[in-house]
């Protein structure tokens, strides 16, 4: 009896330990097999109506189907999407917070801002997918004399000082895209920073400011409406979202490019299994037809991509804007 008693005391200690075991490697895994288990927060570190936001609310949806919880998105703007993407770098890395955002605080920023931007997006910030791509478009009033690039170039020789730009913020996009255009083509104009584009195109329309860098799906309405006019964009090639606007390049700025492209991010150390899960979601949600109707209304091209290849590319366009910034001489800290 006792050899019995001792040959199963041994076997429910070995049972036990493999139990604890097997425990304690599913543990990281069970932790995050559940996920998500309650309402997940979109953070755009932009106003609501920008782009970013349109594009962010076009995939909140279909992400709450594909993951069984409300994608509630959150608007947080500010310095340019630095403040939001901030708070975002320092959130709980556990999938529950997502940042929908923009190139400029994932790579101009960080030339920008040597001493203040307070986060480092290789560091902070871990990748999910790429979602769109889109020129930006040079536009002027309706009124304005110059109805092509060379016309306005000559306009503001003749006034040099004294033509107004809107941008959404020193180091944004729209900013650096017409820094790019003084320093190449010789010419000075003043920059007025705005909240949004949707205050931007309000001034225009009003006559306060002359020109702007902006975002096709905001500058393209007011367009159409004969309330602004177009005189190009700054793809190298020309879009078929945006038929019979020249480029830059064509229009005698050969290495003229600047590109707006959006993607998602979570912090850095959240799970991979969640970040794999997220990339899965987001490239299928890019490639349904519905959505890409959406984004093709807002002139973006879908650009589903892998955490690696979003790395990737933000390696290769900090080190690209950062060459450009340093040419300029510009400066934020």
């Amino acid at each position: 009896m006792s050899v019995l008693l001792n040959s199963r005391r041994r076997l429910t200690a070995m049972a036990l330990s493999l139990l604890g075991a097997s425990g304690l490697a599913v543990a990281p895994l069970t932790a995050t097999a559940a996920w998500p288990e309650r309402p997940i927060q979109l953070v755009v570190p932009f106003p609501a109506g920008s782009s970013p936001d349109a594009l962010a609310r076009a995939i909140a949806e279909p992400l709450a189907e594909k993951l069984g919880q409300p994608v509630v998105v959150s608007n947080k703007p500010g310095a340019g999407g630095n403040i939001g993407t901030r708070q975002v770098s320092k959130a709980k890395p556990d999938g529950y917070t997502l940042l929908a955002t923009i190139n400029g605080p994932m790579v101009t920023a960080p030339s920008l801002y040597k001493k203040s931007l307070g986060y480092d997006p290789l560091k902070d910030l871990a990748p999910i997918s790429l979602i769109g791509t889109s020129p930006n478009v040079l536009v002027v009033p309706a009124n304005s004399p110059a109805s092509n690039l060379a016309e306005f170039i000559a306009l503001a020789k003749e006034n040099p000082g004294k033509l107004n730009y809107g941008t959404v913020g020193p180091g944004s996009s729209a900013h650096l895209a017409m820094a790019m255009l003084e320093h190449d083509a010789g010419i000075s104009l003043m920059q007025i920073p705005y909240p949004g584009f949707s205050q931007i195109i309000t001034s225009m329309i009003a006559g306060d400011i002359q020109a702007g860098f902006m975002v096709p799906g905001i500058a393209m309405p007011q367009v159409q409406g004969d309330k602004i006019k177009a005189l190009a964009i700054t793809s190298l090639e020309p879009s078929p979202l945006l038929p019979g606007i020249p480029t830059m390049a064509s229009a005698g700025y050969p290495d003229f490019e600047s590109i707006s492209w959006n993607a998602m991010f979570v912090p850095a150390a959240t799970p991979s299994d969640i970040v794999d899960k997220l990339n899965q979601a987001v490239t299928s949600i890019l490639e349904q037809d519905d959505i890409k109707q959406k984004m093709a209304n807002l002139y973006f091209d879908p650009k589903p991509s892998t955490p690696d290849e979003l790395t990737a590319m933000i390696v290769a366009e900090t080190a690209r804007w950062d060459a450009v910034i340093n040419r300029l001489g510009l400066s934020l800290d």
